[in-house]
């Protein structure tokens, strides 16, 4: 099973790239497939791709539930897809 994480576009960049916050940590991000997104908006990142974009509140909903997912069980983590 594949997740999509919500972050936060917080710098646009050449080439269609972005720069987005999860959690506080910075990843840069394709908007190839989210064209008209831009910063302060909320997209669902995958792959190093945003696939979607969403409202602040689902945002920060889906995030919640990822926390309380890691802290009923610390062992749970969530895979690259890289072997």
């Amino acid at each position: 099973m594949c997740l999509a994480i919500p972050a936060k576009i917080v710098k646009m960049e050449v080439n269609s790239m972005a720069e987005v916050d999860i959690l506080g940590v910075s990843r840069h991000v394709s908007l190839d497939l989210v064209p008209g997104a831009g910063v302060g908006d909320f997209v669902l990142i995958h792959a190093g791709f945003a696939i979607q974009t969403i409202s602040e509140e689902d945002a920060q909903e889906t995030l919640q539930i990822l926390k309380d997912i890691s802290l009923i069980d610390p062992e749970v983590e969530f895979s690259t897809g890289e072997a």
